[in-house]
Order: C-alpha cells, then sequence, then structure tokens
C-alpha cells in the first residue's frame, strides 16, 4: 500500500502523461503531430476527440493547452491549463504554459508566480522553469488589432 502512495504522489512531478486509453494516447500522439506542423485547427480537433474518450486526462487538457495557445487564444489556453492543474497540481508543463500564456495576456506577475512554483518543484534549471523563464522575459504579446475594432468617427465639414 505505502509503495501504490509513493507512486502516485511522485507521478504528479514527472511533468506530462499519456492518457490511459489508447485510444485517447493515439489522438493525443497525432495531434502533437499535427501541432508541431503548425495545424492547430486539426491537433485541437485529435485533442477534443481524445477528451472525448478519456474525459479528464491532464494531457488532453495540456495538449488542448497548448493549441489555444498557439493560435493566440491565451486566454483559453489558460482555462485548458487550470483543468490540467486541477486534475494534476504539480504538473510542470501545465504549470509552465499557464505562466507563459499569462505572461503574454501581459499578468506579468501572476507568470512570477507561476515561475517561482516551478523553481520550488524542480529547480531553476529544468526545461519547464526555463521556458516560462524566457516568456517572461519577452513580455506580452503584441496584440493585433482588426478593422472592425477601429471604428472611424464620420466628421461632416462644410465646404
Amino acid at each position: 500500500m505505502s509503495l501504490l502512495v509513493a507512486v502516485t504522489g511522485s507521478s504528479g512531478s514527472a511533468g506530462v502523461s499519456l492518457p490511459t486509453d489508447p485510444r485517447a494516447k493515439a489522438l493525443v500522439e497525432t495531434g502533437r503531430e499535427l501541432l508541431g506542423r503548425g495545424d492547430v485547427e486539426a491537433a485541437t480537433d485529435s485533442f477534443e476527440s481524445a477528451l472525448a474518450v478519456d474525459p479528464g486526462n491532464p494531457a488532453t487538457f495540456l495538449a488542448l493547452g497548448d493549441a489555444a495557445r498557439a493560435s493566440g487564444m491565451q486566454g483559453k489556453a489558460i482555462h485548458y491549463y487550470r483543468e490540467a492543474l486541477e486534475r494534476d497540481p504539480n504538473n510542470l508543463a501545465a504549470l509552465s504554459g499557464e505562466g507563459g500564456a499569462m505572461a503574454e495576456k501581459g499578468a506579468i506577475e501572476k507568470a512570477k508566480g507561476n515561475l517561482a512554483r516551478l523553481e520550488g518543484l524542480c529547480g531553476r534549471n529544468c526545461p519547464e522553469a526555463q521556458s516560462l523563464a524566457s516568456v517572461i522575459a519577452k513580455g506580452p504579446v503584441a496584440r493585433v488589432v482588426s478593422a472592425d475594432a477601429v471604428k472611424p468617427d464620420p466628421v461632416v465639414e462644410d465646404n
């Protein structure tokens, strides 16, 4: 029994776990490949399918967070990373991803909180902490403004 507790307790700090259902695992792996190739929409579809097969798996929420972040939807990414963290509170990749999305959104102090937590869990030299530190150093992502967001006020002049 104590071995089970020890193994369960240490698995949270391991970072990323794959879904237990083989179909979901295959869908997450396929989605990761698609995301690596830049096909965010197809990757998201694959991750959502994995979630339907194996609901609640932290790795699937983490993957959805990565896809949302890649498409510039930091708020949605934060939501998915928090879902992963609810299920696996010490998931290093989810902490780093959430902190990165917060930094890109402009919440630098909150991102620094995630960095401090990461450094407490794995040290300053772990890849997740280094990745988050570099995103924080870059600062917020510049937002693209659409033409619909900027509507000029019509000015009527007499000739």
